[in-house]
């Protein structure tokens, strides 16, 4: 056993962590919630990794999101935190995509290529578009709800899409999956209304910028990267 995963070992095993060892997995989006998730799942003993983000590190991001360091500011999401994986799970083989995934290019990443995949984004056609390719190949995976203007970790929970609550997003996710014929879609989401901001802010593309704490998206990117680690591990 790799003196790095010895403490998750006694609770996995050895047969667990062979099981990681030989799961290829990818993650789409590497914002507060998936890049949380992506490292959790490198040092978790995961074997391959490929990360999926179109998006260069902004100042903005410097208050929640595991890739933003001064250092690495306008660089490509997915590269720098591929980087930032090397070094903590060196024995992880992690290939960063930098593209945005949707339903233009969604045949050149099959999902039949992963044993499981996390949607950690936040635009509605990819995440549908990612759910259904899922579904089709037979592949298990998680959905993130919104984090945004949400101040309570402890709120968040992990169940069917079907059976939440409260959340704009898995209220507009709920509807469009009952549209696909999508069941038993597994979602990270939180029962905590969201928070009015106290002032508008706008971004580049006309729509406000939600408010965002360092704590809410963490939490929901460990419960994501948790759950793929438990059904990889068959535990």
């Amino acid at each position: 056993m790799r003196e790095e995963l010895s403490r998750l070992g006694l609770l996995l095993g050895e047969k667990g962590l062979d099981r990681l060892a030989g799961a290829r997995v990818a993650v789409f989006g590497l914002g507060g919630v998936g890049g949380h998730a992506a490292e959790a799942l490198a040092r978790s003993g995961v074997g391959s990794l490929s990360l999926f983000d179109a998006d260069t590190v902004a100042p903005s991001n410097l208050n929640r999101q595991l890739v933003a360091l001064k250092s690495s500011i306008g660089r490509p999401k997915a590269e720098a935190l591929a980087e930032r994986l090397a070094d903590a799970a060196p024995g992880c083989a992690v290939v960063p995509y930098v593209v945005f995934y949707g339903p233009e290019n969604a045949d050149e990443y099959p999902m039949s290529d992963y044993d499981f995949v996390l949607d950690a984004v936040d635009n509605v056609t990819a995440k549908l578009t990612l759910l259904t390719r899922c579904a089709a190949a037979g592949v298990p995976a998680v959905t993130c709800m919104g984090t945004g203007n949400k101040l309570h970790p402890e709120r968040l929970r992990l169940g069917p899409l079907e059976k939440t609550e409260t959340c704009p997003l898995a209220r507009v996710m709920r509807r469009e999956c009952r549209k696909r014929g999508l069941k038993n879609v597994m979602a990270v989401w939180s029962d905590e209304p969201p928070l009015p901001p106290l002032e508008r802010v706008t971004g580049e593309n006309g729509k406000s910028v939600p408010g965002s704490t360092a704590f809410v998206p963490a939490a929901a990117g460990l419960l994501m990267a948790s759950y793929a680690v438990r059904c990889l591990a068959g535990v």
